[in-house]
C-alpha cells in the first residue's frame, strides 16, 4: 500500500517582520541578512499559538481534501516548539478539528516533516489508517535569544498540513538518517524548580547554532540523501518535476543544487519571505506550489530536509 497526497494547508501570521524591522532590535542590516542567508522578511506571531497555527493549517487542508475532521484515521504532528509537554500538538488539534482518532507528535527539528510522513506511512502500509493528516507548526520566535543576531534573523513562525490518503501506488521511497549530538543544534529546557536537582545548567533555555557547522552538515546530508534515494528508487535527476527543500538558508540550496546534479530551477525557494519555519518549512513551501498551481498529476517531487538531532531525510512521491 502507498500514498498519495490529496489536500494541503498552510498559515502563517499576518505580522510581517522585515529584515529593517530586525535592524532596530539588534545590530544587523536588510544587505547582510539578505546576502548572507537569503531572507527578507518573516513572519512573527502576536496572538497566534502553535496550536492555532497548527488548526488552520489542518483545517485548511482538510477543505483542500474535500474532507471533514471525522473522516482521519491518524494525526500525526512535527513540533519542537509545542505550546504544553501534556497534551501534545496533536492531541489538540484532534479536539479542534472534530477528530476521533489517534494523535501523537513526533520531534525531529526541521526534518519534522519528513520524519512525520515517514511515520505515518507504516501506518497506511500496515492498513491501520486510510486517511493521515499530517500537520506541522512552529512558534520558533519564542525558542529565540532576541539579542544574538546570527540566529534571530533567521527563523520565523508558521504551520502547514498534508492529508495523505492509501492508494497502490504514487509514493516511491525515502532515506531517514539521525546522528545524536547537540554541539551543533540545541535548544535547551529550563533544569525546572526540584529542590533536589543539584545539577543545574547554565545554558540559556534558547537555541544555539554553530552556522559553519550547520551549513556543512546540510549541504552534505542533502547531497548524500538525494544520492541514496536515487540509488534505491532508480530514478534519476531528469525524472525529477521538483526539489522541495528545507528553507534554511539560500546558499545551502546553491550548494547543494551542483552536487546532486539538479538544476537549481527545479529547487522551489522562498525563504526570502518566510524565514526558517522548521519542521513547517518544506511542507509550507509545497501548499504554495499546489495553490499556485504548479503541481501536476504525474509529477516527481523530492522532498529533503535537514535539522537539529542531528537528523536529515529526504523522499520521493509523485502528485
Amino acid at each position: 500500500m502507498n500514498f498519495k497526497i490529496i489536500g494541503t494547508g498552510s498559515y502563517v501570521p499576518d505580522n510581517v517582520v522585515t529584515n529593517d524591522d530586525m535592524a532596530k532590535i539588534v545590530e544587523t542590516s536588510d544587505e547582510w541578512i539578505s546576502k548572507r542567508v537569503g531572507i527578507r522578511e518573516r513572519r512573527v506571531s502576536v496572538n497566534d499559538t502553535t496550536l492555532d497555527m497548527g488548526e488552520k493549517a489542518a483545517k485548511a487542508a482538510l477543505e483542500n481534501a474535500g474532507i471533514e475532521g471525522s473522516d482521519i484515521d491518524l494525526i500525526v504532528a512535527a513540533t519542537i516548539s509545542a505550546d504544553a509537554a501534556c497534551p501534545s500538538l496533536a492531541c489538540m488539534i484532534e479536539n479542534r478539528i472534530g477528530a476521533d482518532c489517534m494523535a501523537f507528535d513526533v520531534s525531529a527539528a526541521c526534518s519534522g516533516f519528513i520524519f512525520a510522513v515517514e511515520t505515518a506511512m507504516g501506518y497506511i502500509e500496515r492498513g491501520r489508517a486510510k486517511k493521515v493528516l499530517v500537520v506541522c507548526s512552529e512558534r520558533m520566535s519564542k525558542l529565540l535569544d532576541w539579542s544574538d543576531r546570527s540566529t534571530c534573523v533567521i527563523f520565523g513562525d508558521g504551520a502547514a498540513a498534508c492529508v495523505l490518503e492509501a492508494r497502490e501506488d504514487g509514493f516511491y521511497d525515502s532515506v531517514i538518517h539521525a546522528k545524536g549530538g547537540n554541539d551543533v543544534i540545541n535548544i535547551p529546557f529550563s533544569d525546572g524548580c526540584s529542590p533536589f536537582y543539584k545539577a543545574q545548567s547554565e545554558e540559556k533555555p534558547y537555541l544555539f547554532m554553530n552556522g559553519q557547522a550547520t551549513f556543512k552538515f546540510a549541504v552534505n546530508s542533502i547531497t548524500h540523501d538525494v544520492a541514496e534515494l536515487f540509488e534505491k528508487t532508480g530514478l534519476t535527476k531528469d525524472d525529477i518535476a521538483y526539489v522541495v527543500p528545507h528553507q534554511a538558508n539560500k546558499r545551502i540550496i546553491d550548494f547543494a543544487s551542483p552536487k546532486t546534479g539538479i538544476d537549481l530551477d527545479k529547487w522551489y525557494v522562498n525563504i526570502e519571505r518566510f524565514g526558517n519555519v522548521s519542521g513547517a518549512s518544506v511542507p509550507i513551501a509545497l501548499d504554495e506550489m499546489n495553490r499556485k498551481g504548479m503541481l501536476k498529476d504525474g509529477d516527481k517531487i523530492l522532498l529533503t530536509a535537514f535539522g537539529g538531532g542531528l537528523t536529515s531525510g529526504a523522499l520521493i512521491f509523485e502528485w
